[in-house]
């Protein structure tokens, strides 16, 4: 019999446009862009205003082409009795036709799914087979869609309106982080299967209990058989040894010629099973599911088939219950109440076949890395490969799947409805035997859509049939075709309708911090209110905010390949910046709060030091509203973003080449297992609301308030279960001589696990010295816990630019072995490296306080730098 065997069809390709009649060499998966880039036929759309220049390529035509030679397996075996052989595409980008010797076997308009074809018939075992597969140009068909469906009312946000019918990643079309590259090509692997069995569909659902001694989890297997008569044998296995295995013949009476069949074996109990956790809970223990398919010829012992899955037990609860706030909004993972810190993931590059599985996990050590517990793959991008989701099975790290809608009205016409029903069922499938994906979102951001058209959507009506006759149709899709999928493929995870989203006895469609999550965009979009008013913006699951903020210079180098378009708001620099009125929002903050400076350096290092102190003030104020057990706040903050898709001015904490900005380390200070957190009373310095009779905000503030006025908390957040004892010490350090203005305050703490513990709660600095002769100072809290410091932070007086940093006494001195210690004679805001790829800097982004432990950093691979010492700066240097 025949043995399953996979032939990669990755190598002797060759690619060309219909305009053009010379064939190139072409490797698979891959984007045109990448090969039009081996080829050197377009420069590289990441550099200057290149992306202008390739913008021809997404209007043209484009074809793949390949000959296929059938594998030994297949001649040997027997083609013509027992062995079938598929062509299989794991993703083809977009509008494709695939062509095997002259005929037609597969049109293909959905980017998210993968296709299998019965090729045997069509394949000549003496020759080389022909198979050639052709892209339009899915704009093009995008706005045919569109004018065929003139019933739907097509609302885009973002883009233009061609991306609204094409199941395409969103972002594609361009986005206020990334450029508009329309890719196609075979984006995903594709291969030649030959088989007499295949297993399809391996399912391993299961309840885990918690009410006894030991955690006790029943499994139910299932999987898909096709092909002939066989044993089937299925192992579970933790750490080599087979804790649960299941076997069944079946006979050639009940099996006959390749129609497919279910494995489905009696259930059973793993008694003490070992359950995986997120990281900081608990280790991420996996075991490893074997389906055989077994032939009954001969001794019984040939392997005609078998797949393998990773898995891991975990019970995942997300926690709406009505409370005296609104509803919470926060996650349960097997019983223990976790508090979110993450960030927001989008695709990591714009050519996806050029990321790697090396690549993702340097992403995601990165979250690990950071003490962040969530990552949150946004709607507009794509299902991301399984090396990710396996990373963060291993990593511990939580994953929030959006399904790919994004910013957009989505039509729900026949066609449609069934291409995405394929898509949400092949995902579903392929993505719930990992335990890191403990939520399933409907959306992003589609929801907001009704109350800016105002469209129809009556929240009492649950007649699903009834949402399809509204013009916002798409409700059928979020409200009943997904969870009805869900409920069906993959029960043990819980969903989202959308985000943001609220439930209860209304809809929450816009911001409310009572119920749901939001996305807060008052900072920077919206109102553009200050960072410091973060704390009190958030809500009860915060799952986007942000603030702008360069790259290092490295990177800024590398976008601007011309040094005389190396200047805050270059026509480089602004067309990199896709979000729009960056120029009046970047200038707005750092005129707030810094003294801006016209080089680059400088400039770029502000917007740093800002983007890191807004996450401090959300971080930070956010977690601390997680409260204690019974009354949870806030359940969780998620960055907006991680990652970039191409290197650029953004949001992301991180840039394109996986080099760190000041403001990861700022998050990672906040999450720490055991964090300190200092804050005194905000004043706004630029204006303040009149008495009742004005009705109008003033500018008539007197800036030497902030001076005499000083009030503030100190807490303590803890993501240990258990109670920890331990001791705060609170100093008062004067910014112009770097000596304490005050007595140090000390407090023993016995710190709630799992919770906030508050320490002070609005303190008041009381001081004689009259506003005129006063001085600046910062607050620097310190957690100290059996004699060594865990955690500390500082508070400044805002604003920054009133500061005077003159003669800091910042030292710098080498300990050897890539060891660094940083003090100062007076407080030091903003110190940072300026990291570049392949430097790995173990803290960045800090404050030096003067009689403080000075500050010791470990910088690796930048050997070919001065001293093996990056380029620093701090602020008012």
């Amino acid at each position: 019999m025949t043995r399953h065997t996979v032939q990669a069809l990755s190598t002797g390709w060759e690619f060309k446009s219909s305009n053009d009649s010379t064939w190139r060499s072409a490797r698979v998966p891959s984007e045109v862009h990448t090969e039009l880039l081996r080829h050197d036929m377009i420069p590289d759309p990441f550099v200057d205003l290149n992306e202008l220049d390739v913008a021809w390529v997404a209007e043209e035509t484009w074809h793949y082409r390949t000959e296929i030679s059938l594998p030994e397996t297949a001649t040997n075996n027997g083609v013509g009795t027992d062995a079938e052989i598929d062509l299989v595409f794991e993703g083809l980008d977009t509008f494709a036709t695939v062509i095997l010797n002259g005929e037609t076997i597969l049109k293909s308009e959905n980017m998210f799914l993968e296709h299998r074809v019965a090729a045997k018939h069509l394949l000549n075992p003496a020759t080389a087979n022909t198979l050639e597969i052709v892209f339009e140009p899915a704009r093009r068909r995008g706005l045919e869609l569109v004018e065929a469906h003139p019933e739907h009312d097509f609302i885009v946000h973002q883009t233009e309106v061609s991306r609204g019918p094409v199941r395409k990643a969103q972002s594609h079309w361009g986005w206020d982080w990334g450029p508009i590259l329309l890719a196609c090509g075979p984006w995903k692997p594709v291969r030649l299967e030959t088989y007499a069995n295949r297993i399809q569909n391996v399912r391993l659902d299961y309840e885990v209990d918690l009410t006894g001694p030991s955690p006790v989890v029943e499994v139910n297997l299932s999987a898909g058989i096709v092909g002939l008569a066989c044993r089937v044998v299925a192992d579970l296995v933790f750490v080599g040894e087979t804790i649960v295995s299941f076997e069944e013949v079946v006979s050639s009476e009940a099996q006959s010629g390749m129609a497919p069949w279910v494995y489905k074996p009696s259930s059973t109990k793993i008694v003490g099973a070992k359950l995986w956790w997120p990281r900081g809970y608990g280790s991420q223990d996996l075991y490893e599911l074997r389906v055989r398919a077994v032939s009954t010829d001969g001794d019984g012992s040939t392997v005609l088939a078998e797949e393998r899955q990773t898995v891991g037990f975990r019970r995942t609860e997300l926690i709406q219950e009505k409370d005296t706030i609104g509803q919470s909004f926060y996650f349960r993972i097997n019983g223990v109440d976790i508090f979110i810190g993450g960030s927001c993931w989008i695709p990591a590059d714009s050519f996806l076949s050029r990321i790697t599985p090396q690549r993702y996990q340097a992403w995601i050590h990165l979250l690990a890395d950071g003490n962040q517990t969530m990552i949150r793959i946004w709607g507009g991008g794509i299902y991301e490969s399984s090396a990710f989701y396996a990373a963060c099975d291993s990593l511990g790290i939580l994953v929030w799947q959006d399904f790919m809608f994004a910013c957009a009205s989505y039509p729900t016409y026949p066609s449609f409805l069934t291409s995405i029903t394929t898509e949400a069922r092949q995902n579903i499938g392929r993505l719930r035997h990992h335990p890191s994906l403990v939520l399933w979102c409907g959306n992003n951001e589609d929801y907001q859509l009704i109350e800016r058209y105002d469209l129809e959507y009556n929240f009492p009506d649950k007649d699903p049939a009834s949402w399809l006759k509204t013009n916002f149709p798409a409700r059928y899709i979020y409200e009943h075709l997904l969870p009805t999928l869900l409920a069906s493929e993959s029960h043990h995870t819980p969903y989202h309708p959308g985000s943001p989203w609220g439930t209860g006895t209304s809809p929450t469609l816009a911001v409310d911090p009572t119920v749901g999550d939001i996305h807060q965009w008052n900072v920077w979009h919206g109102t553009t209110t200050p960072y410091q008013r973060l704390p009190d913006m958030g809500g009860r699951f915060v799952s986007e905010f942000g603030i702008e903020a360069y790259p290092h210079r490295d990177t800024l180098h590398r976008l601007a390949s011309d040094p005389a378009q190396r200047f805050p708001g270059s026509p480089v620099l602004d067309f990199n910046n896709k979000a729009v009125g960056h120029e009046r929002r970047m200038l707005t903050y750092l005129g707030e709060n810094f003294r801006v400076p016209a080089d680059l350096g400088g400039f770029a290092h502000l917007t740093q030091v800002m983007q890191a102190d807004a996450m401090a003030w959300a971080y930070k104020g956010w977690r601390r509203r997680w409260g204690r057990e019974g009354l949870r706040g806030c359940g969780g903050v998620l960055v907006w973003q991680l990652n970039d898709c191409w290197p650029t001015v953004s949001w992301a904490v991180v840039d394109y080449f996986l080099v760190k900005k000041p403001a990861w380390y700022a998050i990672r200070r906040a999450m720490e297992p055991l964090a300190v957190g200092v804050v005194r009373k905000f004043h706004d310095w630029t204006a303040r609301p009149a008495d009742a009779l004005w009705r109008r905000d003033t500018g008539h503030v007197d800036p030497r308030e902030a001076l005499t006025d000083v009030e503030f908390d100190v807490w303590v957040a803890s993501s240990r279960l258990e109670r920890v004892e331990g001791r705060v010490v609170v100093r008062f350090v004067s910014v112009k001589t770097g000596r304490d203005v005050k007595e140090r305050l000390e407090r023993e703490v016995d710190m709630e696990p799992n919770a906030c513990t508050e320490i002070l709660v609005g303190f008041k600095f009381e001081t004689d010295v009259p506003a005129k002769d006063a001085e600046h100072f910062v607050i620097h809290a310190s957690l100290w816990v059996g004699g060594e410091q865990v955690s500390n932070d500082t508070s400044w007086p805002d604003p920054i630019k009133y500061l005077n940093f003159a003669d800091r006494g910042v030292q710098v001195k080498s300990l050897g072995q890539d060891l660094f210690e940083i003090s100062a004679e007076k407080p030091v805001k903003g110190f940072v490296f300026s990291e570049k790829p392949g430097v790995k800097v173990s803290d960045n982004g800090f404050d030096i306080i003067p009689g403080e432990k000075a500050v010791r950093v470990r910088i690796e691979g930048a050997e070919s730098e001065a001293g093996g010492l990056l380029p620093w700066a701090f602020v008012g240097q």
